[in-house]
Order: C-alpha cells, then sequence, then structure tokens
C-alpha cells in the first residue's frame, strides 16, 4: 500500500482529457472503448468531506481503492488488487473514519466454481498494515452448531446505525447453513452479540429507520415458497405476505418509512408493479405511485436530513425520480438545467444535506462525477469515467418499438453512426440476463460499435425486465423461442426501415445475448453474416445438471426447462451441423455465471463438423470482464471480427 497526498484542486481537474472536435472523423483505438472505467464507485462520507473511489490504472490490471478529503485535500491509496483471484466486491463508510470494504474471493471445490465474501475495516487514512476483518472467529465461534460450517458470505450489512457509529448489523448464517442470525458488530474491538437467532428459513432481514429488525424474508429453494414477516419486540413473527417465486405475481419489501409503523411495498397493479405504503397497524395498503406503462422497480429515495423516505428512482419519471416530498425538486431542477440533455442522478448526501454527490451522463457522454455544495452554491467535476473518448465521435440513441410476428409489441434502442451512410453494415445487440432491460445513456459496447460504422439495435424482447408482469415472465422455459423470434423479428424491422444492410448483419451477444448469438445461428442463419458470443450459453441441458450442486438448482430448472428433451431441442449446440454462419467464441477461464464449458465443447463441436469459427479463451476471466487486459482482448478479437465479415 501506498500513500498519495495531492491539492485537491490537482484532483479535481487533472484527470480529465479533451480532445478536440477535429478528431472526430478518425476512428479511435478499441482500446479507449474497451479499458475498464478510469474511477468508478464514489461513495461519500456521512459528512460530506471524504470520499472513497477505485482507480484502475491506465495500462495494466490494477485496481486501487483510494479515498478523498476535501477538508485537507489529501489523497490516499489504500488497497490494491489485479481483479482476478481477489476483487474489491463493494465499500461503504460505516461513519466519517471507518471504511468498510467487501472483498469477493473466486473458489473452487469438487469441480465447482463459486464466490465467497469477506469484509474488512479500513480507515479514511490508512498508509500501511492488512485491513482487519470485521468477523473476528474468537468471537463468533461460539455460536456454531457445526464446527466445520464457514459461512460462504460474510459481508451482509443489514443496518449502518448511523445514530451508534461505532457498531453495525449483519446477518450471517453461522448456526445453520442458509439460515441468517443476526448480529451487533462493535467496530473498534469487533466484539459480537447476537441479537436474532436464525429461524423460519429466513435468509433476509430488513431494520426499520429505528435500527430495529423488523421484517424477515424466507425462501424454501426446494418449493419456492417464499413468506414475508413481521417481527415485534417481543421475537413473535407474523406471516405479512406468502406466495411461490415460480408461480405467484410477487411483494417486495422497499423498506420502511421515518414513522416504523409505516412501511412501503411493491406488488402488482395489474400488470406493472406498482408502489404502496402498509400501515402496520391498520394493514392498510395505499397506492404511492404506479406507471400504467412500465414496472415501479427502483428503490427507495430516503433524505439523511429527516430520516424519512421522499421518493422512488423510475427511469421513466423526469429526471428518473418520482418524489412525493419535493425536497430535492428544486435542486434537480438546477442540475437539468444545468446539465442539459443529461440524466443527473443525485447520488449521495451529507449528513445536513449541504455537500451532495452528483453522477451525469448522456447518450453521447460518459458518466462524470461532480461534488456540489448547496450552502456555497458551487459544483466542481470530480472526474470523468472514459476521459479518452472522443464524445464528438458518439451518436444518440433513439427509443424505437417494433411489432414481433405475433402483434406483440417491442421496445429497443437504436443507434445510428455518424460515418457512412444507410443502409449500414449493423449489429444487433441482445442484452444478457434475460431478466434485465436496455436504457438510454452511456453503453461502450454500443459506442465502440457506430464508432466503428455499424449501426446498433438494442432490443428488449420478452423476457425482459421493467415491461410487466407477463412479459417479463415470458422467459420461462421460453429461452430460443418467442424470445428468439423478437431479436430476429427487430433485425427485419431494421431491413424494412432502411437501417441496416440486409447482407452486411452480425448478431453480438454476451450470457444470455450470447445464448440468443449462438441460437440465431441454428434458427436463423440466412439472416446473420457473423455471430459473436461472449460468455454464452449453448447446452441448456448442462446449466440444468450443473445446478444440481448448487442452493436454487430446482428453480434453475423451472426457468429453464423442466424436459431434459425439450431443454436439448432449444440447445445451439446440437445443431452444430446446420450451421453456416461463422462464429467468434469468447469466454473467461474462471467464469463463476456461466462456466466456460459451454463454449469450450460448443468450439471441439464446431471444429468436428468443420465449421469456420474462433475461440479465444480468457485467462483467469471472470463473467463481468473485470480484468481489463480481458476486455481489452475480447474488443481487439471482435474488431478483426467484425470488420472482415462486416
Amino acid at each position: 500500500m501506498s500513500c498519495l497526498k495531492k491539492p485537491l484542486a490537482v484532483l479535481l481537474f487533472s484527470w480529465v482529457v479533451l480532445l478536440p472536435a477535429a478528431q472526430a472523423a478518425e476512428p479511435q483505438p478499441v482500446e479507449v472503448f474497451s479499458r475498464l472505467p478510469q474511477f468508478y464507485g464514489v461513495s461519500m462520507s456521512p459528512d460530506g468531506q471524504r470520499f472513497a473511489m477505485e482507480r484502475n490504472s491506465a495500462d495494466g490490471d490494477l485496481a486501487v481503492l483510494m479515498t478523498l478529503d476535501l477538508s485537507t485535500g489529501d489523497a490516499f491509496y489504500l488497497l490494491k488488487a489485479d481483479n482476478k483471484k481477489v476483487k474489491i466486491n463493494w465499500y461503504r463508510w460505516a461513519n466519517n473514519e471507518d471504511l468498510l470494504v467487501s472483498a469477493r474471493y473466486e473458489v473452487s471445490r469438487a469441480g465447482k466454481k463459486f464466490f465467497r465474501t469477506r469484509l474488512y475495516l479500513m480507515k479514511y487514512n490508512q498508509q500501511g498494515g492488512d485491513p482487519e476483518m470485521v468477523i473476528d472467529w474468537r468471537h463468533i465461534q461460539r455460536y456454531q452448531n457445526d464446527v466445520g460450517y464457514v459461512p460462504q458470505f460474510q459481508d451482509d450489512v443489514i443496518d449502518y446505525l448511523p445514530d451508534d457509529p461505532d457498531h453495525i448489523l449483519m446477518a450471517i448464517d453461522i448456526s445453520r447453513p442458509f439460515e441468517k442470525s443476526v448480529f451487533k458488530v462493535n467496530l473498534k474491538n469487533r466484539k459480537i452479540s447476537r441479537l436474532i437467532k436464525g429461524k423460519k428459513r429466513i435468509r433476509d432481514w430488513i431494520t426499520d429507520r429505528q435500527g430495529n429488525v423488523r421484517i424477515g424474508i424466507s425462501l424454501n429453494y426446494e418449493t419456492g415458497d417464499r413468506e414475508i414477516f413481521l417481527r415485534d419486540a417481543d421475537d413473535n413473527y407474523e406471516e405479512l405476505y406468502a406466495y411461490n417465486v415460480s408461480n405467484d405475481k410477487p411483494v417486495y419489501i422497499s423498506g420502511f418509512a421515518a414513522d416504523p409503523n409505516i412501511l412501503y411495498i411493491k406488488k402488482y397493479l395489474g400488470e406493472y408493479k406498482a408502489l404502496y405504503k402498509l400501515d402496520l397497524t391498520t394493514r392498510e395498503e395505499t397506492l404511492v405511485f404506479s406507471d400504467e406503462n412500465y414496472d415501479v422497480d427502483g428503490g427507495l429515495i430516503y433524505s439523511p436530513a429527516t430520516n424519512d423516505a421522499i421518493g422512488v428512482y423510475h427511469p421513466q419519471a423526469p429526471g428518473g425520480r418520482f418524489y412525493w416530498n419535493d425536497r430535492y425538486t428544486p435542486l434537480q431542477k438546477g442540475l437539468d438545467k444545468l446539465f442539459k440533455d443529461s440524466h443527473n442522478s443525485l447520488r449521495a448526501f451529507s449528513q445536513d444535506e449541504q455537500i451532495y454527490l452528483l453522477y451525469s451522463e448522456s447518450d453521447t457522454q460518459p458518466g462524470r462525477y461532480y461534488i456540489g455544495n448547496r450552502k456555497e452554491v458551487t459544483i466542481d467535476l470530480l472526474f470523468a469515467q472514459y476521459p479518452d473518448i472522443n464524445t464528438e465521435a458518439l451518436s444518440d440513441h433513439e427509443r424505437i418499438t417494433f411489432t414481433a410476428r405475433d402483434k406483440t409489441e417491442i421496445e429497443g434502442y437504436l443507434t445510428l453512426p455518424k460515418i457512412g451512410e444507410a443502409p449500414y453494415p449493423t449489429v444487433i445487440f441482445p442484452h444478457g440476463g434475460p431478466g434485465v432491460r436496455e436504457y438510454s445513456g452511456f453503453d461502450y459496447w454500443t459506442a465502440y460499435f457506430t464508432t466503428r460504422g455499424y449501426a446498433v439495435l438494442r432490443p428488449n424482447f420478452r423476457g425482459s425486465s421493467g415491461y410487466g408482469y407477463s412479459f417479463s415472465e415470458s422467459q420461462m422455459q421460453n429461452w430460443g423461442m418467442a424470445m428468439q423470434d423478437d431479436v430476429v423479428d427487430g433485425t427485419q424491422w431494421m431491413i424494412d426501415q432502411g437501417h441496416a444492410d440486409k447482407n452486411k448483419i452480425c448478431i453480438v451477444g454476451a450470457s444470455y445475448g450470447g445464448f440468443a448469438a449462438l441460437a440465431a445461428t441454428v434458427k436463423s442463419p440466412e439472416v446473420y453474416k457473423c455471430a459473436v458470443s461472449f460468455a454464452g450459453v449453448s447446452d441448456l441441458d448442462r446449466i440444468v445438471r450443473r445446478a444440481r450442486g448448487f442452493l436454487g438448482s430446482k428453480l434453475v430448472k423451472k426457468q429453464i426447462g423442466e424436459d431434459g428433451d425439450d431443454r436439448d431441442r432449444r440447445s445451439p449446440i446440437n445443431y452444430v451441423e446446420n450451421i453456416k454462419t461463422p462464429i467468434l467464441l469468447v469466454h473467461g477461464e474462471e467464469d463463476r455465471v456461466v462456466h466456460v464449458e459451454q463454449s469450450r465443447l460448443m468450439a471441439d463441436e464446431l471444429d468436428d463438423e468443420d465449421k469456420e469459427y474462433r475461440y479465444v479463451e480468457l485467462p483467469l476471466g471472470n463473467h463481468h470482464l473485470e480484468i481489463q487486459s480481458n476486455r481489452i482482448k475480447l474488443f481487439k478479437e471482435m474488431d478483426k471480427f467484425l470488420a472482415e465479415y462486416l
């Protein structure tokens, strides 16, 4: 570990590189887009004076956790990681002095690859020595029932207890596997006391705004049954809601109001998820906010000054937020006026709400962090995440809809390049998940594609989140079916609209998107000139079989498919002999989400059938491209591949 001290003014501005507009027509090196963001993950201390963030080195795989002190101008490098076997998972200020840091370790046992986490404590200016583990086994062993059992996850903080800065509340399954007990942990001496012993298969605990443990959420992984319990001061439990995660519309706990008798929940109003408040005294539910076209699925917005919920994050609302208390509205309007045509997100406030952290980005402007002071009416640039990208070359995204073959309306985002002319060589870019969705805003993949002259369509096909219960649930046992048809129908829309050259279309995807790319080579070989799959699934049956060694395997089977023959019929690996499309396969060697065998075996089959393909394996690579050299290698391989076929 090392220490760096520089004047704050230099830190605020020296990391921004401005490129002249004259360079707009010159394609930038692929490394500009494929580098990890230079800085990310900013966390602000409660007094608003100190900031923690990660910094990635420009020419290597080193990531450094660092802090800035606004009051002194000091900057300190605390920890470094190579993003390979050990990854900084998250970090947050426990108080103005102590920084909690979660580390994620990659583990392999009996052929199974998985993660484990540990929680560490650091001082904001710690310059030497190893960080201290928060969980001291000398203090927790007495709570063990099974002496040989070591919890996989040891970083679940359920309350930071702002009124008691020397303590935090943690949930750890120490007495029984996968059934978490609640502990109060002293950050000064790391002594531990158990508040609640694990029970009722509860895996998640939620506190009210006063730090009392009030809600327990259980899940039976054998049956899929979930129960939400209300806990009273005498440790009695009352069932509030119960449902089956595979068959029923779910209920989600969002959090408490400052009033401990008011609980915010999300449940479905017809097809779409809406926000309600539940009076725990009367059990009366009151609708707070809904959207007739989209799910309300963001988290609550809290005021640190009042300790109350004042709004909810919602991408379709102005500024991405809906406020029922206009406490931040004037500030938000002022920032939107200052940074026009950008999505301006208030990420954090100091306890007195005078200092704030702003994140601002747009389709054509990679993310920037700013520090604002409401009392002094100032705002300063902290850093830009991708300072080398020439923003003059980037294109706006257009939200579009197209009609699938069964008349279902599908939404997506169209991005056209600033160079060349229509019809363009085109990249169809289905997202991963599949239970996520695409949004507007900066996307480094799309930025790379369009600056190379490719048009891009990112469809939110069936199974994507945010479009209502039936739409999202249509992914169940449907991989390769209607979900896949939506992607192909979006491709045809691109051709019909005159955006895409029908002879120069490639499908590119990662994770589930990689499956969609491989499935396209089987189901629609005449449509795509080439296909790129990063960390993609090729064999659905193997996904289900590998899940057997993990908790929740029955839920995986419920999602992917109950019948083995049906899974085989929808797996691209079983139809390699029919593939005519050149394929680029790329996979991380240490992927813990989609095992590398999915691409290795696909490559073997392609080789046996003498098909045109290239397989690249990324050493120590994970599912999220967190190693910079691997991300650059993927993009360089993709750059050559697309140039050859498009």
